[in-house]
């Protein structure tokens, strides 16, 4: 199983530097992947911040890589939420893996943050 970084996922999505872009799509397409929670937040935290895509846009772009046969996640339920989550409320990523923690877990998670502490109380 190969881990791949946040940059592969990237070159993958954005195919804007032909050779990376080229053989990230190799990679993607025929190796069994583990995709960890994390390069996923960073992928999610790029695609918003450096290439301001829409949160929608975003999530469905993941969700659909998620959905490759090759493609394994830890947490998978837990990441699916976290993505579904994030396009409907106005919270971070990572408020949403939080969030689906709490929800799908039943973790008890302390914050300060008042959006992710209203949206935990109201599911």
């Amino acid at each position: 199983m190969l881990i791949i970084d946040a940059n592969v996922i990237l070159r993958y999505f954005m195919n804007d530097s032909k050779d990376m872009s080229k053989k990230a799509a190799q990679i993607i397409e025929s190796e069994n992947i583990l995709l960890l929670s994390e390069v996923i937040a960073e992928v999610v935290y790029v695609l918003e911040g450096v290439y301001n895509l829409d949160k929608n846009k975003i999530s469905n772009t993941i969700l659909e890589l998620i959905d490759y046969d090759n493609i394994n996640i830890k947490e998978e339920e837990l990441i699916i939420n976290s993505l579904k989550k994030y396009k409907e409320v106005n919270l971070d990523f990572v408020d949403c893996i939080l969030y689906s923690y709490n929800q799908i877990k039943k973790f008890d998670v302390f914050s300060f943050d008042k959006k992710l502490n209203r949206e935990m109380k109201r599911d």
